[in-house]
């Protein structure tokens, strides 16, 4: 008789089972130690070029006529990556989908805030566009274009995009401004994280055991890099203190020693204590 799998292992299996097999297979295409050892001893980008086509990449500059450029490989890289990244999304569901929605996220907030500064200074927003990373970009991206000003463009955000909860929760038109602009990204940074790890949690499991680290982890720097860069500005303790995302290692009372940091050696001494 045909031993029955269990039922959390069948619906794995209907639900991502191809996209697991993908993944495996995108995973054994990654260059090896040997790869990169012959990559070294490469002297032109045509020497790389011509040893990539015995590998998984062999296809992404194939197209491409010399002389080759670093600019090409990246933007070339970048690109097949983010095709392949966006074909597993599509064969998701709920919670892998919504779960590879949020690694969107970090750089749909890094558009927002190139497109936000870039207007600013009074830049059209198609001449913006190009140069935001494709990871974060989304359907509405196009309909920014009608935006001529910062408070055009929050609006259309705000109503929008996937971003929209955490302008609602966090930033205000009154913001938009030159001087606020890194205080706006480390706040959506923080809202975002906090959100990022809830879900993780919420999902328990292996998921929960390694994303809640690596969440934490990526809160606790932020918190030393917002702290760090404070000293000098205008930027007061508790406003500084606002901006820490409150789900990692520090919190809470690793945090409330960086709010009452003030200079470098106090920041050193908190990481030390805590590394």
């Amino acid at each position: 008789m045909t031993d029955v799998l269990p039922v959390s292992t069948t619906n794995f299996n209907i639900d991502n089972g191809y996209i697991e097999a993908l993944v495996r297979g995108l995973k054994c295409g990654l260059l090896k130690s040997s790869d990169y050892t012959v990559l070294t001893q490469c002297e032109t980008l045509e020497d790389l070029k011509v040893h990539l086509q015995d590998t998984d990449y062999g296809n992404f500059l194939s197209n491409e006529a010399e002389p080759l450029s670093v600019n090409l490989i990246e933007n070339n890289l970048r690109s097949k990556f983010v095709k392949e990244f966006h074909y597993i999304r599509h064969q998701a569901v709920f919670p892998l989908s919504k779960f590879l929605d949020y690694i969107t996220y970090s750089y749909m907030i890094d558009n927002i805030v190139l497109l936000i500064t870039g207007t600013i200074h009074e830049r059209p927003i198609s001449e913006l566009i190009p140069k935001c990373h494709p990871l974060g970009s989304f359907l509405q991206m196009e309909t920014l274009n009608i935006a001529s000003t910062p408070a055009e463009l929050y609006n259309a955000v705000l109503v929008d995009t996937p971003l929209a909860p955490y302008f609602n929760d966090c930033i205000s038109e009154a913001d938009l401004d030159e001087l606020n602009i890194e205080i706006i990204r480390n706040t959506l940074y923080k809202a975002y994280l906090e959100d990022f790890y809830d879900f993780c949690k919420k999902l328990g499991g292996t998921t929960a055991d390694i994303m809640c680290k690596i969440l934490a982890f990526e809160a606790d720097r932020r918190a030393f890099i917002i702290t760090i860069n404070s000293f000098g500005t205008e930027l007061c303790k508790d406003d500084r203190a606002k901006l820490y995302p409150r789900c990692g290692l520090l919190y809470p009372e690793g945090l409330n020693a960086l709010a009452k940091a003030d200079d470098y050696e106090q920041v050193k001494s908190i990481a030390d204590y805590y590394g």
